[in-house]
């Protein structure tokens, strides 16, 4: 049971959307995969004015899809090294979470990089296509949080706040799931509006990066559940690193073309 007193909404959905021959079936796998043909489809209309053609991106995703999914595994167990030596067990147990976005960002984009130089294709060209359906799909992806009652922040008394009960104790917490739920389609509907505007290249990659790691800092800051590395929040770290060198690149990339502009 999940209720927003401040708004007067009561939800009670269980995490299993069906059962096939015993093996339950989640709604946050079912959101993943309708994020994943969504997307496709959005390359797909969108691809008539894109670099890369939408064959390459077809092609692309039957490699990038589960490798983003490990490396999503493996940036978690990293950052929770020493449970998984003593449990190896749940190394390849999911079905309680354990999933980190950072990790399937930096594997996706190490996959990307490897099949474009194998196949010749402009990389930066197929990063700046894909950044705005990534966007789409964590928006997407966030209510699988909402619906497995996870990834929530602390205790609030705010418009917004949602009550939960944990370990038997009601609370109301900040719903993070929702805030970066809404960022990111905000920010998949930047850089769609962006696409149809000629743009230099890479720049709709760094607006992504610039835009969500932003976000990503702040809401991090009130999680209960971030990965930590003593006392450091390890995503506020990387959403820092990725918010200064997504700019200082985006910034000399306009000061370059401005300069190109003056000299033609």
């Amino acid at each position: 049971m999940v209720t927003f007193p401040g708004l007067g909404l009561e939800f009670n959905i269980s995490k299993t959307a069906f059962s096939i021959l015993g093996i339950d079936i989640h709604w946050y796998a079912i959101l993943i995969v309708f994020a994943i043909i969504l997307a496709l489809i959005i390359l797909k209309i969108n691809n008539k004015n894109e670099k890369v053609k939408f064959e390459y991106i077809l092609d692309l995703s039957i490699y990038l899809i589960p490798i983003s999914l490990i490396c999503a595994r493996l940036y978690y167990i990293a950052f929770n090294l020493e449970y998984y030596i003593n449990n190896p067990i749940e190394i390849l147990s999911i079905k309680s979470g354990g999933l980190a976005i950072y990790g399937g960002i930096l594997g996706g984009i190490l996959t990307i990089f490897i099949y474009c130089k194998k196949r010749k294709i402009n990389f930066i060209g197929m990063l700046d296509q894909i950044a705005p359906v990534l966007a789409l799909g964590q928006a997407i992806g966030r209510w699988g949080n909402f619906i497995n009652i996870e990834a929530y922040g602390i205790e609030t008394t705010n418009l917004f706040r949602m009550g939960i009960i944990e370990d038997g104790i009601y609370k109301e917490v900040h719903p993070t799931f929702l805030y970066e739920s809404i960022a990111d389609f905000l920010i998949f509907i930047i850089l769609i509006i962006l696409g149809r505007k000629r743009q230099k290249n890479g720049e709709r990659t760094c607006i992504y990066l610039i835009l969500y790691s932003f976000v990503r800092f702040f809401i991090e800051g009130i999680r209960i559940d971030s990965l930590m590395l003593n006392n450091i929040r390890i995503s506020q770290i990387v959403s820092l690193i990725i918010f200064v060198i997504s700019c200082c690149i985006l910034s000399y990339n306009n000061r370059k073309t401005k300069k190109l502009e003056k000299t033609l």
